[in-house]
C-alpha cells in the first residue's frame, strides 16, 4: 500500500534522490511538511521582499554581481525550470531534461528593466502554481525520478531543492546586499 502524500511530503529526500550540488539547498529547509514550508516563503520571504524600495532593486552588493532586481528575476526562472522537470518526472517522462545556464539567463533577461514590485509578483505567481501542482501529486508521483542535467533527481528533491534555492538567496539578500 502506497504512503498517503502528507508522509512522503515530510520525508527529508536522501542523498541519493538528488545530484550532491543540490544537497546544500535540502540542508537549508526545516523538517516538515515541504508543500507548507513553500507557502510559509511565500507568505513571509516575499511579502518581506515586496516592502522594499524600488531604488533597492538596484543595489548590487560589488560590482560584477547580480542586481536584487535580477536575483528574483533568476528566482522565478529557477522555479519555473525545477517545476518542470518536477512535472515531466511525476508524469514519468523519462526524456532526459538539459541544464539551464543561470548566468546567462539573467544577462539575456530585462530584469534591471522592470520594477522590483513587479518581480516580486511575478515570482509569487511562480510559487502559487509550484505549490498548486506539488500539492496535486499522489505518493507515488512524489517518487518518481527523472534525469535534468545528466543528474538523476525525485520529485521530492526538486520540491525541497525549490524551497531551498530560495532560502539560500533569501539568506544572500540579507547577509551581502543587507535586506
Amino acid at each position: 500500500m502506497a504512503m498517503l502524500p502528507e508522509s512522503v511530503r515530510r520525508e527529508r529526500p536522501e542523498a541519493s534522490e538528488h545530484a550532491p550540488y543540490y544537497g546544500r539547498y535540502i540542508a537549508q529547509v526545516a523538517d516538515g511538511d515541504i508543500v507548507g514550508t513553500l507557502r510559509t516563503q511565500q507568505a513571509t520571504t516575499m511579502a518581506r521582499w515586496a516592502t522594499l524600495a524600488e531604488a533597492q532593486g538596484a543595489h548590487r552588493y560589488a560590482p560584477e554581481k547580480w542586481s536584487v532586481r535580477q536575483v528574483v528575476g533568476h528566482l522565478a526562472d529557477a522555479e519555473r525550470i525545477f517545476a518542470y522537470r518536477a512535472t515531466r518526472f511525476a508524469r514519468a517522462d523519462a526524456t532526459p531534461v538539459p541544464g539551464f545556464d543561470e548566468n546567462s539567463y539573467v544577462a539575456n533577461a530585462s530584469f534591471d528593466d522592470r520594477t522590483l514590485a513587479s518581480l516580486v509578483n511575478e515570482l509569487r505567481t511562480v510559487r502559487e502554481a509550484t505549490i498548486a501542482f506539488f500539492d496535486s501529486l499522489n505518493a507515488v508521483e512524489w517518487t518518481r525520478r527523472g534525469t535534468a542535467n545528466q543528474q538523476q533527481a525525485s520529485v521530492r528533491a526538486i520540491a525541497w531543492i525549490t524551497a531551498g534555492h530560495l532560502r539560500h538567496h533569501d539568506a544572500i539578500l540579507q547577509e551581502r546586499y543587507a535586506l
